[in-house]
């Protein structure tokens, strides 16, 4: 197998893209629970609230490593794309697929925990009555 690493290149500066929008995302999620954090009341809700942001900081911590790897990675392949008979051109390409994984794998995640913490935000605005705290009275 002949591996194209232009193509591999491009594949990766769009990882590289993507992490970052994922990046600015969970900076969006930790905003979104800090808005409602301060009126909870509830002690269930305080807990859930307290998991959800440290599965977020685990993830944002995830992000920033895989950005890192990608960013060596897209080096590592400008160094191939050069000289395309280096003698540790298969093992990179094995690294390819793992990064390729690694990000799969954080991708799923990060999709699981947006919905959690929409999920969670919904319940608590409900279960804490923010509407009637936040909504405008009558005269």
């Amino acid at each position: 197998m002949k591996t194209n690493w232009e193509e591999l290149y491009v594949l990766s500066e769009h990882w590289k893209s993507d992490l970052l929008f994922y990046k600015d995302d969970l900076r969006f999620l930790h905003h979104l629970i800090g808005k409602y954090f301060i009126w909870i009341t509830k002690a269930e809700n305080l807990a859930m609230v307290k998991e959800i942001k440290k599965d977020l900081l685990k993830l944002e911590q995830t992000c920033e490593d895989l950005l890192a790897k990608v960013g060596k990675h897209i080096i590592q392949i400008g160094y191939l794309v050069e000289n395309p008979k280096r003698q540790d051109a298969g093992v990179f390409a094995l690294e390819h697929q793992h990064l390729e994984q690694e990000i799969t794998d954080f991708i799923k995640t990060f999709r699981n925990n947006r919905k959690e913490v929409f999920t969670i935000t919904e319940y608590i605005m409900d279960s804490e009555a923010f509407y009637t705290i936040m909504a405008p009275q009558e005269p």
